[in-house]
């Protein structure tokens, strides 16, 4: 069986297309493929990827089971665990491992409702 070569005809929309503008369309659509999913990523996470964050972060996994518990409990699991501590260090002013482990012992919980 002989495969039709349409190829001529399927190519023909880009036919015309300098290098520079194939490059640009080609991360174009790159961009429009990744788009939703990285939209899932902003919008669906898991107690597990918010530990594996911290994790990440330098906290241990005794010291990330209070965080993430407590981003839970306040609803902020959509703005992550990690951010949680690090718009917290932030305002404290101290390290990201310092405000992790006072949150880890259930201080300044009240000053996270404050930082969104």
């Amino acid at each position: 069986m002989k495969r039709a070569d349409d190829y001529q005809q399927r190519r023909a929309h880009l036919a015309n297309l300098t290098d520079e503008e194939l490059y640009e369309r080609f991360w174009s659509l790159a961009n429009e493929i990744v788009d939703p999913l990285l939209e899932l990523g902003r919008k669906n996470t898991t107690p597990s990827v918010e530990r594996s964050i911290l994790l990440r972060m330098g906290f241990s996994s005794i010291e990330v089971k209070p965080i993430v518990e407590g981003v839970m409990s306040k609803g902020l699991m959509g703005k992550g665990a990690g951010n949680v501590v690090w718009r917290l260090s932030k305002k404290l002013g101290c390290s990201v491992r310092e405000a992790g482990l006072l949150l880890a012992d259930g201080k300044h919980w009240d000053d996270v409702d404050t930082l969104f």
